[in-house]
């Protein structure tokens, strides 16, 4: 079994869709406090997502010795290089949605399993993403239909929903998307014996 340090409900559908035993346990980090220090350190996208992925797994760790915690976080860049975060309000929401309209940006989806407090293994998958030319009607009848939702989701979309209608290509893994990397995840738990062969 592993113990998946969030409360993501994609994730938590990921893992169990895939049969993998877990059980969740909330990390208790300020992330918002934690992104601003590691950006500080002038992280970029990648190494953020696999910093707070981090960050979260030893949280968690701490409180279950021996057991294999998993870590996640997600970041969003785009062409430029500029990071967006989860939007504050609905406003905010309809802000970033223009911005990414008719943009390639990148989706990094990290995952670090933390064992007794030392870091067992980290993966970051990198998906290139293209939203279609968006209007002002499209994005508010999306954002009405969907807020409750995708406020939760850096970018403010859920693929597995109707946030598919932003995009005209997706270069990578939907699996990546919803918020874990789950391909290499599973290769690494068949090594360690937690996954049959």
């Amino acid at each position: 079994m592993i113990v998946l340090a969030s409360q993501s409900a994609s994730r938590r559908a990921l893992l169990e869709a895939a049969q993998i035993p877990f059980e969740a346990l909330s990390p208790g980090v300020d992330e918002e406090a934690a992104k601003e220090a590691l950006r500080a350190d002038g992280l970029d996208a990648r190494a953020l997502a696999d910093a707070l992925a981090e960050l979260k797994a030893l949280k968690v760790s701490r409180r279950v010795p021996g057991g294999l915690v998993l870590g996640c976080d997600q970041t969003l860049s785009l062409d430029d290089g500029s990071m967006i975060d989860k939007a504050v309000d609905r406003a905010d929401a309809a802000r970033i949605l223009r911005l990414l309209s008719g943009r390639v940006h990148h989706l990094h989806s990290a995952a670090v399993i933390v064992l007794n407090g030392e870091p067992i293994w980290r993966h970051v998958e990198r998906v290139r993403m293209t939203v279609r030319p968006l209007s002002e009607t499209f994005i508010e009848t999306y954002l009405d239909g969907d807020w409750d939702e995708c406020r939760w989701c850096v970018g403010c979309y859920r693929i597995e929903g109707p946030g598919v209608q932003l995009f005209n290509k997706v270069e990578g893994s939907q699996f990546a998307i919803q918020g874990l990397p789950l391909l290499p995840l599973l290769d690494f738990l068949r090594v360690r014996g937690v996954l049959a062969t």
